[in-house]
């Protein structure tokens, strides 16, 4: 396999929404530009939070084309797009489902990625979750995850990709006098994904509804 050149933000965006809406929303993949450019946009479940139009998420599909990392096909009226990381990056599932919360969500706590990847592919404990980090970052072929040192005042570390090359510098960890300090990093990280989470599927019912009243010809 020859090495990837290092991907962009949005290449990463692309990618990560295409793995995840294939589990979420399994019916409506895969996907047309429109849905595609909606989840590299949403609000909820992302970091950063981007704003990408529809001639950049356009050519950013055809330059993952040339990677073989999406796939194009032409069913219905729209072509429609799939992803192919897992036989381009020789993964299996489970180290797909965790690199895609690393392109949607950026540097993780192995803990953050359980629960964020939930949907995605039910990981049985943590120790499951560090062991195929462990995998990605002990390639052969190079590593795909780094662990990054852990921050002052923080309990865990954290895990980024390296597909778009070296992670930036982690931020400075917040002052333990601020009103959170009371909370373990855990309790914190599970509070906020049950909250994206819930906000991620209301988006999602949102997108159901539309297609339905696209298909049944109703005004919204």
């Amino acid at each position: 396999m020859h090495p990837l050149p290092a991907l962009s933000l949005l290449e990463t965006r692309v990618l990560g929404v295409l793995v995840e809406k294939q589990h979420t929303v399994p019916d409506s993949y895969p996907l047309t530009l429109n849905a595609i450019v909606s989840g590299c946009n949403q609000k909820t479940a992302r970091d950063p939070v981007i704003e990408a139009g529809d001639a950049e998420v356009q050519a950013t599909l055809d330059h993952l084309k040339s990677m073989a990392l999406v796939v194009e096909s032409s069913g219905g009226r729209v072509m429609r797009y799939a992803h192919n990381a897992g036989k381009v990056l020789g993964l299996p599932p489970q180290s797909v489902a965790l690199i895609a919360v690393l392109f949607l969500r950026g540097p993780q706590t192995a803990g953050e990625l359980r629960i964020n990847s939930d949907r995605l592919h039910k990981f049985g404990d943590i120790l499951s979750v560090e062991a195929f980090l462990r995998e990605l970052n002990e390639r052969k072929e190079g590593a795909l995850v780094r662990e990054l040192a852990r921050a002052p005042g923080t309990r865990e570390t954290r895990w980024a990709h390296l597909l778009s090359g070296e992670p930036a510098a982690e931020p400075a960890a917040p002052s333990p006098s601020m009103p959170d300090a009371a909370m373990s990093v855990g309790e914190i990280a599970a509070m906020k994904a049950n909250i994206d989470q819930l906000q991620s599927d209301v988006a999602e019912l949102r997108e159901t509804v539309a297609k339905l009243s696209s298909e049944l010809g109703l005004k919204r």
